[in-house]
Parts: C-alpha cells; structure tokens; sequence
C-alpha cells in the first residue's frame, strides 16, 4: 500500500501548483466545452478521496458537509470559489492523504460498505477504494492539463 499513497501524493503535487500559479479568476473560469473549472477538480479530488475513503468506511471525514454538497460527483460551480475556499483546499491537499496514511496504518478502517462506481467498477474494501482513488485523481489531473490552455 505504500506504493499507492506516494501515488497519491504524487498527484496532489501535480495539483498543488495550480493553485499558486493561477490568479482566482483563472482558477474560476470555465473555458467553451468544459463543464467545470480548475478550482472545481482540485477541491472535487479532496472531496471524493474523504468520501470514498471515509465515508464508505462509515468514519468522520476531514471535509466539510459544505465543501461536499458543492464539489461531490455530479456538481458543478454554482457560484466562483474565494480566496479562504482556496486557501482551504490548500490546507487540506496533502493533510488528507497524510491522515489516510496514518489511518490505515493504524488499522483505524474496520468496515466498509461495498460501493459501485460509475466507471462500472464495485468498490468492496477501503484498500480497492485508495486504489481507485488514485486512478479517479489521474483523471481529474488530466483535465487540469487540458483546462489550463484555456483559462
């Protein structure tokens, strides 16, 4: 498991430059044929780490309900992220993954309620969920790289 949360951090480091490199009304924008901005994917691959790996474990997660309703499956913008939002997310890129970390470690994932995706592929343990995880963050840093010729 070791291999997948240096993944993991891996691609939060892909992420993270965006973040500084790009003014918040680039980090708002939607370019003609997305659907969504580079803010939206780097909050949304918190939001859905938390959510598949602690939510289906029946756990507390590190995110807000807040921050969930607004960047979960299925949202898009409804409104432009602010600064405190972004500095949040911020904070929050590389704690996730170093709690999840510590929590598997600490064998504090017990349970697990199995959960299918919508790429067709059933999650029935958290191990499958870190894994998944991470192929669902390599998605959405590809979109962050299409996205950036635009904004």
């Amino acid at each position: 498991m070791n291999a997948i949360f240096e993944l993991t951090t891996t691609s939060r480091k892909m992420a993270a430059p965006y973040l500084e490199k790009y003014t918040l009304e680039q980090l708002n924008t939607i370019p003609e044929g997305f659907s969504n901005t580079i803010f939206w994917n780097i909050a949304h691959i918190v939001v859905t780490q938390q959510l598949l790996v602690y939510k289906l474990s029946g756990l507390p997660m590190q995110v807000s309900d807040d921050l969930v309703e607004k960047y979960r499956k299925g949202t898009k913008p409804e409104q432009d992220a602010t600064q405190e939002e972004v500095d949040l997310i911020k904070s929050l890129l590389f704690s996730t993954v170093e709690q999840m970390r510590t929590d598997y470690e600490n064998k504090v994932f017990q349970n697990f309620n199995e959960y299918p995706t919508s790429t067709g592929f059933t999650l029935h343990t958290v191990e499958e969920a870190i894994q998944f995880n991470a192929f669902h963050e390599g998605l959405h840093i590809g979109i962050l790289m299409s996205l950036r010729k635009f904004v």
